[in-house]
């Protein structure tokens, strides 16, 4: 099954730093690919940046992360599952971030788990089979 990687994640891999090719030891025997809002924040994190070597090193980190990760779009499907799952939580008083909502629903929508650091969030969405890395 594929790992929709979470933002999380990758902060956490750069934290530490780990390179793009050591995702295989936090996923290992996984194929693994981000939702297209994960990629926005990445990149929001590389504008954010407090310095020009900090950007350059994060944009480098994040563009060759694109570059070997497969990007999931959030198209209809995912949008038709966003919806349904959205009024769920919030009926149940159980919402979850805006963006994590789109993460989980584009995992629901291709079959895949999420890998997060964020566990205690994405718990709350029914059916959604939540990994933590085993850093």
């Amino acid at each position: 099954m594929v790992q929709l990687i979470d933002t999380s994640v990758i902060i956490e891999l750069e934290r530490r730093g780990m390179t793009v090719n050591e995702l295989a030891r936090v996923a290992p025997d996984q194929p693994v690919a981000l939702a297209s809002i994960t990629a926005s924040e990445l990149l929001v994190g590389v504008h954010r940046a407090n310095t020009r070597v900090q950007k350059t090193r994060r944009s480098l980190f994040v563009e060759k992360i694109l570059e070997v990760v497969p990007v999931f779009p959030f198209d209809l499907a995912a949008a038709r599952i966003h919806a349904k799952l959205g009024a769920f939580l919030m009926t149940k008083g159980k919402r979850i971030g805006a963006h994590d909502l789109i993460i989980a629903a584009t995992a629901l929508a291709n079959n895949c788990s999420v890998l997060t650091g964020n566990a205690r969030e994405f718990n709350r969405v029914p059916d959604l089979d939540v990994v933590v890395p085993g850093w």
